[in-house]
């Protein structure tokens, strides 16, 4: 289970980098870091937005729910509206959730980009 820890961990972290890339550009000024970081990131925002989905959900079955779970299939959903039209049966409903959840686009994005940071340093 520790593997699977570690890789929530890491999508924590970049999904959280995609997500509250407005709020991260702001702070970080004339820079550019979390800009770079975002470019290398954005090929792989499918990939990220599936294990924010799926590990979570793995972590639920073995018995484990927590709240960080939650906030990170939020912040999958909000990675994979740009493939919810692929999904027929599901596209309308996915839609709807994400279009709710856009708003707090950036406020869930720093909340990974958080909880992955401090998962990785053992304090949550």
């Amino acid at each position: 289970m520790a593997l699977t820890g570690l890789l929530l961990d890491i999508a924590n972290i970049s999904g959280g980098v995609l997500l509250g890339l407005a709020t991260l550009d702001k702070w970080d000024g004339d820079a550019n870091f979390f800009n770079k970081i975002a470019g290398v990131l954005a090929p792989f925002q499918t990939v990220i937005g599936g294990a924010l989905i799926v590990l979570p959900i793995l972590g639920l079955l073995s018995g484990g729910f927590s709240i960080y779970g939650v906030v990170s299939i939020i912040g999958g959903l909000l990675l994979l509206t740009h493939v919810f039209g692929k999904v027929p049966a599901l596209e309308e409903t996915l839609k709807k959730v994400s279009g709710k959840l856009m708003p707090f686009k950036a406020i869930i994005g720093i909340a990974l980009l958080a909880i992955g940071v401090l998962s990785l340093l053992h304090i949550l």
